[in-house]
């Protein structure tokens, strides 16, 4: 179709029903959060809400993800680190034979939707922190030649690890930014 040309009808109402559609899940999505809103300021300090409350301190961290962080992660009773890293499942998964000793990857045991919470937030963070040391570790790393995709893994962990330092002893992670509460 050359430019300046009308959209054709049908095409026009197609647009218009996913426009529709995508005005009706972004309500849900605001109603949603505004109820989880509303339940954490009726009680701050009930179950894992002062977590939640903590972790959304951090800029670019929403609702949304330090709800899943709180219930999900942070309300077990981890050991330290690992045991938080082990527990998403953003460990590698060795692979021993003999003499040989290799990487496979990620462990596909853990916590599949906060691993995936993990690598997005990941990315998030590098857009809302990027004079944190994290995120110039990141783009150290990158920068000299290493993958994205598994550099961003490695960020997740460590990302996960500094935020599991935080709402346990309340360490701050180095040059995060936190919002005004």
């Amino acid at each position: 179709m050359p430019e300046g040309s009308p959209i054709p009808p049908n095409t026009l109402a197609e647009l218009e029903r996913e426009l529709a559609h995508l005005r009706f899940v972004n309500q849900q999505i605001k109603d949603i959060e505004d109820a989880r809103r509303t339940q954490l300021e009726q009680a701050p300090h009930h179950g894992s809400n002062d977590k939640v409350l903590q972790l959304e301190q951090i800029r670019g961290l929403g609702i949304e993800t330090a709800d899943m962080l709180a219930n999900e992660v942070f309300c077990r009773d981890l050991r330290d680190q690992r045991a938080a890293a082990r527990y998403v499942g953003l460990t590698g998964s060795p692979d021993e034979s003999g003499r040989r000793r290799r990487e496979k990857g990620l462990a596909k045991a853990g916590n599949a939707r906060a691993r995936r919470g993990m690598i997005q937030l990941a990315w998030r963070f590098l857009n809302h922190q990027k004079d944190s040391a994290l995120a110039q570790w990141y783009q150290a790393r990158v920068a000299g030649g290493k993958k994205r995709t598994t550099m961003i893994v490695a960020l997740a962990r460590k990302l996960l690890i500094a935020l599991w330092r935080y709402v346990t002893t309340g360490e701050v992670p180095q040059g995060v930014v936190l919002c005004a509460a």
